[in-house]
């Protein structure tokens, strides 16, 4: 090649369509454990030689993103966060429908949570709410362990419980809205301020609390079960319990945003995402939530729906975005706003 065709290479990839320069590569905005994103991109990578572009944000910094972005999307995948964070997203036109093929090899939960949102997400794992607590610390303290919601209100445990901000973490959401699914929203929210004096700080994440709690930072919070698990198994000293009133659940979702730059090669990680050797991947990332795929296994120690006492979670209200903007403008005047 001549030293003139040489130099002209970099002007001819300036006139590359934005869809020729982008051929391998599809950009995902992952609302998992860093881990796990950091995980499933090397995994998709190596198998599929497809250039992903991951960014680990909470599931409410994410959808706010996607929002932002609506008339330019950057992203083409939107992989992990509740369900009802999703449904928000569709009702608002942010994503696309996509009915895919691999539906009737997930569980029942999974293609249900695809049927609500009009075949714009599907169900990717399932979780449980509960209350985590560090076992060494308890028992210093000679302090009982919670086994329901209104423990949380013992003085004893006062600037000792965490949980992250609903405003932020579809976790915490998902708390909010079970709260008030269990009591009623008056009573809802006249338990969420007295437990705001036990409270020691709501941080962003919703990964935060069960970290903090691990290493004794904190002594109780409020989290999805499955998290853990994942900390016993790294050798700390905590446990969890299913609150005795009911407690919510999560069906963590995928959708394709509308309007991104790979449609193709977003198809291609969501198919990739729904196998089971892909889904397996959660677990060897650390975190253990169910997987939707029949055929993956299930991690151990896991609590599975079937033996906590859930509620029937309403995805449809408390998905929609008029309904959740309500309860976090609320949740933030009436109870983040409290003095402590």
């Amino acid at each position: 090649m001549s030293r003139r065709s040489l130099l002209a290479l970099p002007i001819l990839f300036l006139l590359l369509s934005p869809e020729a320069k982008a051929l391998s590569s599809v950009t995902v905005y992952c609302s998992l454990l860093s881990e796990w994103c950091e995980l499933m991109r090397a995994s998709f990578e190596r198998d599929t030689g497809i250039k992903a572009q991951v960014t680990t944000k909470s599931t409410g910094e994410t959808f706010a993103q996607i929002r932002a972005e609506a008339d330019n999307p950057r992203a083409d995948v939107w992989w992990g966060g509740p369900t009802d964070s999703h449904l928000q997203a569709a009702e608002l036109g942010l994503l696309e429908t996509y009915k895919s093929p691999s539906l009737a090899k997930l569980h029942p939960w999974a293609q249900r949570a695809a049927e609500l949102s009009g075949w714009r997400s599907v169900g990717i794992y399932a979780g449980t709410l509960g209350i985590v607590w560090n076992t060494d610390a308890l028992a210093k303290r000679k302090l009982p362990a919670p086994k329901c919601w209104a423990d949380l209100l013992n003085p004893a445990y006062r600037d000792e419980i965490q949980m992250s901000s609903p405003a932020t973490s579809g976790t915490s959401y998902t708390v909010l809205a079970t709260l008030v699914q269990i009591m009623g929203e008056e009573p809802a929210f006249a338990y969420m301020k007295k437990l705001h004096v036990n409270m020691n700080q709501y941080p962003r994440s919703g990964a935060a609390p069960m970290a903090n709690v691990a290493r004794g930072e904190s002594l109780l919070g409020i989290t999805w079960m499955f998290a853990a698990v994942a900390e016993a198994q790294l050798g700390a000293p905590v446990t969890s319990a299913a609150p005795c009133e009911g407690t919510g659940y999560e069906i963590g979702s995928m959708s394709l945003v509308k309007g991104g730059k790979n449609p193709e090669n977003a198809r291609k990680w969501y198919e990739y995402v729904l196998t089971p050797a892909a889904q397996a991947t959660g677990a060897r990332a650390k975190s253990f939530q169910i997987p939707s795929n029949v055929d993956a296994p299930i991690p151990p120690n896991t609590p599975k729906l079937e033996e906590v006492k859930l509620i029937d979670y309403d995805f449809v209200k408390y998905g929609s975005a008029a309904e959740r903007k309500r309860l976090l403008d609320r949740w933030e005047k009436e109870v983040a706003a409290l003095p402590k």
